[in-house]
């Protein structure tokens, strides 16, 4: 007995099936969307009665300035961004403004601006000893020595967001982690391997030495004498010859471990 073949009408239906499916999909999805938008406007809301209630611990306290900022970044608000183009005309006057600006006024706005502007300051002058490498903790320190007393208190997670609103200068100011340290790069070079395990394996005892390099590293020693030279060339390393071997000191470590830093610079 033969078997009727598949006619036209179960493409139809197939098709048909297909488009329904489709456009379920398509409402499931705007669905969702419009509830997560409607969630992100509560929070959005819950975050600016928050802010505006603790606004002075958040000006004033750093611990409590970090622990909001963190809260901005768990639901996608970037505190320190421009919202002209989330903010639908400005209707609240306050177009164009970060969410600092608008939620606290003008002060914990203009403070990480005008702590970018003492990154750069303190990045320039020390360029000439460390190549444009810095550690987060030094220039942290160094520009709280240039505040006057009473100033707020400066914190590497203060001094991570000012770097932070630098980003429309381009590559020139950036954030880099060598082993377990933060540093700011002001100059627009990447490390390369070799220059980043040179750099984390003199965070151990402040140097290396190439007879180090190759035996610890076990690398032959034009491999390590190419990496310390080219750090040397750029100033992120500082050359010891009074020893058997030279040492390559890294510069962040001279400065740290000196009894009077008379080259801060104020």
């Amino acid at each position: 007995m033969s078997r009727k073949g598949v006619g036209l009408a179960a493409f139809d239906r197939s098709r048909l099936t297909s488009a329904q499916f489709a456009s379920h999909g398509n409402s499931l999805r705007s669905t969702n969307a419009q509830a997560l938008e409607t969630q992100l406007a509560v929070f959005r809301s819950l975050l600016q009665q928050f802010a505006q209630t603790h606004a002075r611990d958040i000006r004033s306290n750093p611990s409590f300035r970090a622990q909001f900022a963190r809260m901005c970044a768990a639901i996608g608000v970037d505190p320190l961004a421009s919202s002209s183009s989330s903010s639908s005309s400005g209707a609240n006057g306050g177009g164009g403004g970060s969410i600092w600006a608008q939620l606290l006024g003008r002060t914990v706005n203009d403070f990480y601006f005008e702590l970018a502007v003492r990154v750069v300051e303190v990045c320039g002058a020390t360029r000439g000893e460390n190549g444009g490498l810095i550690g987060v903790r030094e220039l942290s320190d160094r520009v709280m020595k240039g505040r006057m007393e009473g100033a707020p208190e400066i914190t590497e997670d203060d001094v991570l967001r000012a770097v932070a609103t630098l980003k429309p200068l381009g590559s020139s100011y950036s954030v880099i982690k060598v082993g377990n340290k933060s540093y700011i790069r002001s100059v627009p070079k990447e490390l390369n391997t070799d220059q980043s395990a040179v750099l984390e394996a003199a965070q151990v005892l402040g140097y290396v030495s190439v007879s180090m390099l190759m035996v610890n590293l076990r690398w032959a020693r034009a491999r390590a004498q190419t990496a310390v030279e080219d750090l040397l060339g750029e100033g992120m390393l500082w050359v010891d010859k009074q020893t058997h071997e030279w040492e390559y000191w890294s510069p962040g470590f001279i400065i740290m471990d000196s009894p009077d830093e008379t080259g801060a610079g104020g």
